[in-house]
């Protein structure tokens, strides 16, 4: 059934959580697999669907082989084997009940064109399932997930309709026993800062903000083609930059560039006064130090001190002995 304007939107708001025992099950998948760089591995997803976000916990690998045929030709032949998956799923309710098939995932790392086809078959085993595209491979920028539904969407302009894929966020999160197994697993890194909640948290920022720039050209270099002609408008995508537009703070208010100071000023406040307890903690070290080492060094000295009157003791007394010894021979001479 095709889907309305309304109804795309409101799936793309919906939350994909994929927990890192999913990425580490994908890599490992993708690592014992003798496929070629353009190759990919597939498999199904686990977990739970709360309607406004999906929890991925957990997944398994499905025997999928694929042949994309000669190049330009578009044509894809591929085989997999969903009786696996019917045995797959039996054995996993017996496990782990709570967790259920929520979709399937792949290792693209880009969409493909039999993506539509698989999706079908997917749905022979859930009404809704989400496709996950897993890049095992190292990236500089972003998270190594992006999830998609499939939506039979309706043109404005009156086309046909066509199949395609709506994107909706995705995120990693994980419970505390998952972030202890993983630094576990990561202890052995020489480079320490991606472990750790202070470090992790920057350099999550980090990406973040890289990852933002990266969608930021994407979109400039969409509208500088729409402009010069090369690309057809799609009325979606600018009510989409509108409603980001929307969400934008109008800075020229009065309240809001007031508001924008003082949450800067709070901000810079805290790393002032931590600038100060810094010095004042490095300050009192420094005390302490040299009053540590005053001490020493007195000690040091009145220990020689009393060293040398030991000494001094020792040798009067030594020749007052002699002196006695020699004169009891004297005596016993005569």
């Amino acid at each position: 059934m095709p889907a309305t304007t309304e109804e795309t939107l409101a799936l793309s708001q919906t939350q994909v959580h994929v927990h890192p025992l999913v990425l580490l099950s994908v890599t490992d998948h993708a690592s014992r697999s003798a496929a070629g760089p353009r190759k990919r591995v597939l498999g199904v997803l686990l977990g739970q669907d709360n309607g406004k976000s999906i929890n991925v916990a957990n997944s398994f690998a499905v025997p999928f082989e694929e042949d994309e045929g000669a190049a330009g030709s578009g044509k894809t032949t591929w085989f997999l084997d969903h009786d696996y998956i019917d045995g797959m799923m039996e054995m996993c309710k017996k496990v782990n009940a709570r967790e259920k098939m929520v979709g399937w995932y792949h290792t693209g790392p880009r969409l493909r064109a039999s993506d539509q086809e698989i999706n079908d078959l997917m749905k022979k085993f859930i009404p809704r399932p989400v496709m996950v595209i897993v890049d095992p491979r190292t990236r500089d920028t972003g998270i190594p997930t992006d999830a998609y539904f499939a939506v039979e969407e309706i043109k404005d302009d009156g086309t046909a309709t066509q199949k395609t894929f709506t994107h909706v966020p995705s995120s990693i999160i994980a419970e505390e026993s998952e972030e202890i197994g993983v630094e576990h697993l990561l202890r052995d890194i020489r480079d320490t800062t991606t472990v750790g909640t202070l470090s992790t948290r920057v350099s999550q920022q980090l990406l973040s903000l890289r990852g933002l720039q990266s969608r930021l050209l994407e979109i400039k270099t969409y509208l500088e083609a729409v402009v010069r002609g090369e690309l057809q408008v799609n009325h979606q995508i600018i009510y989409n930059l509108q409603d980001i537009f929307n969400l934008l703070p109008d800075l020229d208010k009065t309240e809001t560039a007031k508001s924008f100071s003082v949450a800067q000023n709070d901000q810079l406040l805290v790393v002032y006064l931590s600038s100060l307890i810094r010095s004042v903690i490095a300050l009192h070290g420094l005390i302490n130090n040299r009053a540590e080492n005053a001490r020493e060094e007195e000690e040091e000295s009145s220990g020689g001190a009393k060293k040398e009157a030991g000494e001094a003791g020792s040798g009067a007394e030594g020749k007052e002995k002699e002196k006695k010894e020699g004169d009891a021979k004297t005596d016993e001479k005569h």
